[in-house]
């Protein structure tokens, strides 16, 4: 009896045909199957360990998206801006019924622009830090010593020029020593800035003598940049509105911001994707070091002076300024415009604490409770999203 038997793999194929495999499914080719190119000349399978080769730039547009073009979160940053222009809105219309002859003045407007403008510039380079998840406690130090720099009598005998680049030399400076001891020395934020507040503001007394040292004759160009008068407004505010621009642009529209969202986001995920963590780390402290150092050129402008009291709880109006704009303090999330709307509800209120005559610890108290009340409902508004 013959015995019935299946087909074999080595059996002929009709003439013309490929021969069979067995272990290939019917519907893929020899060549699908091999791995081997096809006769466009593209792999027809890929290795599975292989990360995607566009994989850098995947994480730096995803740690963008929830600060830009995700909806719900657009949304709400949208709805968040809107709600501090309705405070500004308010802020004004109680400074009208309070102070209705030295409140909506021109003079008192640019009061306000002006003093909004050396701590602006700060509260641009924290937003940065803060959205690269860290925290620098030392701005306001960092100014009063690059003032006091600028304005010695050896720097002074160089001319307004040499003045500017010693206060921008040294607040970047400074700010690369934070950046180092954070990221390399892998010192936590919180002490490192801390640690760089004490030691700043003491070398700052050290160097005047705990003097005020006032800017001498010749040097009046920087003076100037208080006094001179374009379409009404200081120059000085010019300066701060160039500095939010370019801070915009270097957060909203370059490969640094994107890095920034996602070094502060997700450093890990940063790391795996090919960024160099720590060298961004070091820029943003020396980002925010440099902004010391324009808004110490600002100061003295305003006041002719180099002193180791300037900025005095500076980094109390840029933090609170930069919460209160929707930044998170955990990184990953926040926008300049944000933390200029906050900045502008700082100066507003500390303005009409002055017009009203009220006490500086009220206006510490009534700060205070503000920064609490920003975070607790930034907290919430986290949770209902989870």
């Amino acid at each position: 009896m013959t015995e019935a038997r299946g087909p074999k793999a080595h059996e002929r194929s009709p003439a013309g045909a490929e021969p069979v495999d067995p272990a290939r499914p019917a519907d893929q080719t020899p060549a699908e199957a091999s791995g081997t190119p096809s006769a466009g000349g593209h792999p027809q399978a890929e290795t599975p360990d292989a990360p995607p080769a566009d994989e850098h730039l995947r994480v730096e547009s995803q740690a963008r998206k929830p600060a830009a073009s995700q909806g719900p979160l657009a949304r709400f940053g949208q709805a968040r801006h809107l709600g501090l222009v309705a405070a500004l809105v308010l802020l004004a219309i109680v400074g009208l019924i309070t102070q209705p002859d030295s409140f909506a003045t021109a003079s008192n407007l640019v009061n306000i622009l002006s003093l909004a403008s050396t701590i602006g510039v700060i509260t641009v380079g924290m937003t940065f830090v803060i959205i690269g998840g860290g925290i620098d406690l030392s701005v306001g130090a960092l100014m009063a010593l690059a003032s006091v720099w600028a304005t010695t009598l050896a720097t002074q005998s160089y001319g307004p020029f040499v003045m500017i680049l010693c206060a921008l030399l040294v607040g970047a400076g400074a700010g690369l020593v934070n950046g180092f001891l954070i990221s390399y020395g892998r010192m936590v934020p919180f002490i490192a800035t801390l640690a760089m507040l004490v030691a700043a503001r003491g070398l700052a007394q050290r160097m005047s003598d705990r003097k005020t040292q006032l800017i001498q004759q010749g040097n009046e160009l920087i003076v100037e940049l208080s006094t001179t008068r374009v379409l009404g407004l200081p120059v000085l505010v010019y300066i701060f509105a160039l500095v939010v621009a370019v801070g915009w642009v270097l957060l909203n529209r370059t490969t640094f911001g994107r890095r920034t969202y996602a070094v502060g986001g997700n450093p890990e995920a940063a790391r795996l994707a090919g960024i160099d963590v720590r060298r961004h780390t070091l820029l943003l402290y020396a980002l925010s070091g440099l902004c010391c150092g324009i808004a110490a050129v600002l100061i003295m402008a305003r006041t002719t002076t180099g002193s180791s009291t300037h900025g005095d709880l500076y980094e109390l109006d840029a933090i609170a300024a930069v919460i209160i704009g929707g930044t998170l303090l955990t990184g990953g999330r926040g926008t300049i415009i944000g933390s200029i709307l906050g900045l502008l509800i700082f100066t507003v209120i500390t303005n009409l604490f002055i017009l009203n005559g009220l006490n500086t610890s009220d206006q510490l108290i009534a700060k205070g409770l503000i920064i609490v009340v920003a975070v607790l409902l930034q907290r919430r508004s986290l949770e209902s999203r989870t």
